[in-house]
């Protein structure tokens, strides 16, 4: 365990839409409903757990990946089969494919993967492990 991660947190500007579209995901990942309280909500999978929270604490009211700081999360899933099947339901989940003219090489020619964005700019990879 040491040296991995304990938990990610995520400040957003809309909790109700990190929670339909990380909470989709996550859960079609594994990942189990852990903590729920008024600015915020969690997902488990083992040891490690994702927070979103839309802090009262905020000092902007939007998030840009292009910014200094955080990029995206990406996730393994089992093959690329997954990989299609996620890109496909997550358009009902909040989500959008970035980089379509590229799908599913846009990380190069041995990388499959898509790339997500929801409704608040947050990026997510899914990489195909198998």
């Amino acid at each position: 365990m040491r040296g991995m991660p304990h938990h990610i947190e995520l400040w957003v500007p809309d909790l109700a839409h990190a929670s339909k579209s990380f909470g989709w995901l996550l859960e079609r990942l594994g990942y189990e409903p852990y903590q729920s309280w008024e600015w915020g909500r969690s997902w488990r999978l083992d040891h490690f757990y994702l927070v979103v929270e839309q802090s009262p604490a905020l000092t902007a009211p939007d998030h840009d990946r292009r910014h200094p700081g955080l990029n995206h999360l990406a996730f393994h899933v089992a093959d690329e089969a997954e990989v299609e099947a996620l890109a496909t339901e997550s358009k009902a989940h909040g989500w959008r494919l970035l980089f379509p003219g590229r799908h599913p090489h846009a990380g190069g020619p041995d990388h499959y993967a898509a790339y997500l964005e929801n409704e608040d700019g947050y990026e997510i990879e899914l990489v195909a492990s198998g």
